[in-house]
């Protein structure tokens, strides 16, 4: 990849997900990620967010947030679960990044915070315009479950320093709640 070229890392966090009485890894998705995870997929798709790779941590809710947003893509995906991905501090996922093919341009990391908030605060910018700056000030503010962040990338993978991308969007998909039949707001 040229210097010149410019690359797009997204993240995305995993869908909310249940507290059952099991290992934090084994966690599912609770009913609110189970709605949240497909209208992240559409919402990568609708913003042309598409990626070449996927790198998705091994933990459950991470595995199943991906696998619902795969669903709205509309195209295979090649996905890798990778275990430093869980838990991960942003300098352990800035190496898994560095080692990503040359010729992926588009790449989505799917994860946990604090890793993937504290990645995009390190990786962008000082915003340039009043939009930039709206747009980073939300996503300090909270990267709640289900987030997306999208960065833009002067030059390689491996190129990839503190402050050297440009947050160019952000965003929370949740998908509709269901409506009660009985509630009046069913009616």
């Amino acid at each position: 990849m040229s210097t010149g070229a410019v690359t797009r890392l997204v993240l995305l966090r995993h869908a909310k997900s249940a507290w059952p009485d099991v290992a934090d890894h084994e966690r599912p998705l609770g009913p609110r990620g189970l709605r949240d995870a497909p209208e992240a997929g559409r919402w990568l798709r609708d913003a042309g967010c598409l990626p070449g790779l996927v790198i998705c941590s091994t933990a459950r809710r991470t595995r199943e947030t991906w696998a619902l947003a795969a669903g709205q893509l509309g195209i295979e995906v090649p996905v890798r679960f990778d275990e430093r991905v869980y838990a991960a501090e942003p300098e352990d996922l800035l190496e898994v990044v560095s080692e990503v093919p040359a010729e992926v341009r588009t790449l989505l990391l799917v994860g946990h915070n604090p890793g993937l908030e504290d990645l995009a605060v390190n990786l962008a910018q000082e915003p340039g315009d009043a939009v930039d700056a709206e747009v980073m000030g939300r996503l300090s503010e909270k990267f709640p479950t289900s987030a997306i962040a999208v960065l833009a990338c002067p030059g390689s993978w491996q190129e990839l320093t503190p402050g050297s991308a440009r947050l160019t969007a952000f965003a929370v998909p949740r998908g509709a709640a269901p409506r009660l039949r009985n509630s009046p707001e069913g009616h």
